[in-house]
């Protein structure tokens, strides 16, 4: 770790003093290379927007995604589309010297074409809170804006910490069995790989559908009744109507305890900083459930 903070504060020592070309490795294993920090950028997610103000280069960006809309001064930028309808042509007509690009988000067609088109693309594909981290100090490099998007980075990192160290589980507690309704019809969840259930983990849950082969797949009524789980939660911000969608099954130990819960979704979705807002947010009803339990 150390070696990991010497190694950052060296390159933004450089790139301050001299402001020479910078290459980094994307989370596609691809080398991103700039021969001067980037001042025209382009976001193709909202989380990436998030992830480009956090890394203290709001000022460069020319365009954005649809549903960009944190922070507040990122409805004043220009849209270029929504993630799966994406114009290229305003992308092309905006010139930007790097385009952000979210892996799973948008389609290699388009980053092929962007890349066909002379354009500079960073993969972002972020798995875990280390990666939120990592990109915010990657774009912060490529933007040559270090100074605030290492603090920036470094404060996730310490209040991820803060979190673990409040909510791990101590020997004398068990996980409490969690199920996240991705999606409501069909009944959809996670597996461990998914950023969300190493959210419940961190908590001290447990995923419930940990061991499902997909990493987001649909589950039958059944498999939910035999897993039984103390703790259900969404993404939305209506408890009652999260209620309401499980009250028929009223066996459901989450449910005979009204432990039913919904986070507001741009909070649980988006990778960005934002995500711990959500994980804070879920570590205090999974305290809650465990102490009521």
């Amino acid at each position: 770790m150390m070696l990991r903070i010497i190694f950052l504060l060296t390159l933004t020592f450089i790139s301050f003093q001299t402001r020479a070309d910078v290459s980094i490795i994307d989370d596609s294993k691809r080398v991103v290379h700039l021969e001067k920090p980037a001042k025209r950028i382009i976001s193709l997610a909202p989380h990436i927007t998030e992830l480009v103000f956090a890394a203290g280069a709001s000022n460069a960006l020319v365009g954005v995604s649809e549903y960009s809309d944190y922070p507040e001064d990122a409805k004043k930028i220009a849209s270029i589309g929504s993630i799966f309808a994406l114009d290229l042509e305003r992308i092309l007509a905006l010139k930007p010297d790097l385009v952000i690009i979210w892996g799973s988000g948008n389609a290699k067609l388009l980053a092929n074409k962007l890349r066909d088109n002379k354009l500079t693309v960073f993969e972002n594909e972020p798995h875990n809170f280390e990666d939120i981290a990592n990109a915010i100090e990657k774009i912060a490099i490529l933007a040559g804006t270090e100074k605030v998007g290492l603090a920036n980075a470094q404060l996730f990192r310490q209040r991820l910490q803060n979190l673990t160290a409040t909510y791990q589980l101590t020997e004398k507690q068990r996980p409490v069995a969690v199920f996240h309704q991705m999606v409501k019809s069909p009944l959809m969840t996670v597996n461990r790989e998914h950023f969300i259930s190493k959210m419940i983990q961190l908590c001290g849950g447990k995923n419930v559908f940990a061991d499902l082969k997909d990493i987001s797949a649909t589950i039958t009524v059944e498999a939910l009744m035999n897993a039984n789980p103390e703790f259900i939660f969404s993404s939305g911000k209506d408890n009652s109507k999260l209620l309401n969608d499980w009250v028929s099954f009223p066996n459901l130990i989450a449910v005979k305890k009204q432990n039913l819960y919904s986070i507001p979704g741009d909070w649980l979705h988006r990778a960005g900083p934002r995500v711990l807002d959500a994980t804070e947010m879920l570590c205090k009803k999974i305290q809650e459930t465990r102490n009521k339990n």
